[in-house]
């Protein structure tokens, strides 16, 4: 039986990992939007090796829309499995402001040595 998954935030290095005991299993990789609005940027979702297939990503990418709603900001789902997350979960993941998309677009854009 797996261990159950446990997620933590690291914002200090824009990672949101998943763990299954002290294995790290799975990462959502973001960025904090410098431009106000503030916003959450996802950026990559990765599941390691071995551990896909166990529904990790969808509980990182939901836990990620969960933390920005906490804390009353957007997030941009720049990840491409996070945008299709989105699409499928619109309850939980309320569509970005267009003008918050264009700037995370531009701070991605302007520090791509970070991704």
């Amino acid at each position: 039986m797996a261990a159950a998954l446990k997620i933590r935030d690291d914002r200090e290095k824009g990672r949101l990992e998943a763990f299954e005991g002290d294995t790290r299993v799975g990462v959502v990789v973001y960025f904090v939007l410098n431009a106000a609005p503030r916003a959450l940027v996802a950026v990559h979702t990765v599941v390691e090796e071995g551990h896909e297939g166990k529904g990790i990503a969808g509980s990182l990418v939901r836990e990620f829309y969960a933390l920005a709603a906490r804390e009353s900001v957007p997030v941009v789902p720049l990840c491409p499995y996070a945008a299709k997350w989105a699409e499928k979960h619109p309850d939980e993941a309320p569509e970005p402001p267009a003008e918050v998309v264009h700037a995370a677009k531009a701070q991605l854009k302007a520090t791509p040595e970070l991704w």
